[in-house]
């Protein structure tokens, strides 16, 4: 190499005859102030000298930093062979899932069939509205039978989360699937006079753009699969559609309150075991409290997720 040394400019060269054989590739790392070269032994064992002549070249001079004699190298091999060892022992300890492979493949086909289906929902309501031009009236009876398949099918995340399949908490998993099934098989599915209201598509509208980005998102995970846009979408679209669509919720509730007071409908009324009288829209007007507390609990836990998987990374301290 040309650099600056005792002899001002100069080519500076050096040839090192080893004791024993090395790789024939060294490692070679240039800083400010040095060039270092590290030069790997072909075997692992102990040299007496570092060169094949007996007496030691001048220009050499050992680093004492990192100066290891015969018994210092042997106890940092010997304490790599323990910790070898203890992790072999750790690992064997930890029971193998027979079924892990089984598991995996459920949950990678209950992602799929959820993205199909909610897929088939929001583009069949885009095209038949921005397309064809069709009315929000009648997205109950072209949409229904799919939202039905899809929520009855999300039973089975509650299911997922009680016996330890996946990692989500069990509570926001109640929350949303029942929050949602209650709109979708109580209020809509018995009130023909609220099937026709335009509110019908917001919440279904709502409902699919969400899932359109957090199945795929799961069942990539489930075969360790990250694609980072997909990640992105999955923790952020929910920040303006999840409000929205416990608002449209709450609008189709209060839409039915009246209805459910005019025919009674799902009232309990007198004589009865318990003696008592409940009107159902009394008992909405309770579940509309609940259902701006679901929204909260479940809003918490997904900013604290998206903190979690889009926040600043942590540095490990060196």
């Amino acid at each position: 190499a040309q650099g600056h040394g005792a002899k001002g400019d100069n080519i500076y060269e050096f040839e090192i005859e080893f004791l024993e054989p090395v790789e024939p590739k060294p490692v070679c790392r240039m800083t400010q102030r040095q060039l270092n070269i590290t030069v790997q032994k072909k075997e692992s064992n102990w040299w007496e000298r570092l060169t094949k002549q007996e007496k030691r070249p001048l220009f050499l001079a050992p680093d004492f930093d990192r100066w290891l004699d015969e018994s210092d190298a042997e106890m940092e091999l010997k304490e790599k062979e323990e910790e070898m060892i203890n992790k072999m022992k750790i690992e064997s300890r930890v029971p193998k899932d027979p079924f892990k492979h089984l598991k995996k493949g459920y949950l990678v086909m209950y992602n799929l069939v959820q993205f199909l289906g909610f897929s088939w929902i929001f583009v069949n309501m885009t095209v038949r509205l921005f397309i064809l031009g069709k009315s929000f009236y009648d997205t109950f009876h072209t949409i229904s039978d799919m939202m039905y398949f899809c929520q009855t099918l999300a039973l089975m995340e509650i299911m997922n989360s009680l016996i330890g399949l996946v990692r989500s908490p069990l509570i926001p998993s109640v929350v949303q699937v029942f929050g949602r099934n209650f709109v979708l098989f109580v209020i809509l599915g018995s009130l023909e006079e609220m099937q026709s209201k335009p509110v019908v598509f917001f919440i279904f509208y709502f409902w699919s753009i969400t899932e359109l980005f957090r199945y795929p998102y799961y069942m990539l995970s489930c075969i360790g699969i990250e694609w980072k846009p997909l990640t992105w979408l999955r923790y952020s679209v929910w920040i303006p559609l999840y409000p929205l669509g416990g608002l449209a919720e709450a609008v189709c509730i209060v839409q039915s309150i009246p209805i459910f007071s005019e025919t009674g409908k799902f009232s309990l009324g007198l004589p009865n075991p318990l003696n008592v009288t409940i009107q159902f829209p009394f008992v909405l007007q309770i579940y509309l409290i609940a259902l701006f507390l679901g929204v909260f609990v479940n809003f918490r836990h997904l900013y604290k997720q998206r903190k979690q998987h889009l926040g600043p990374k942590k540095r490990k301290m060196k």
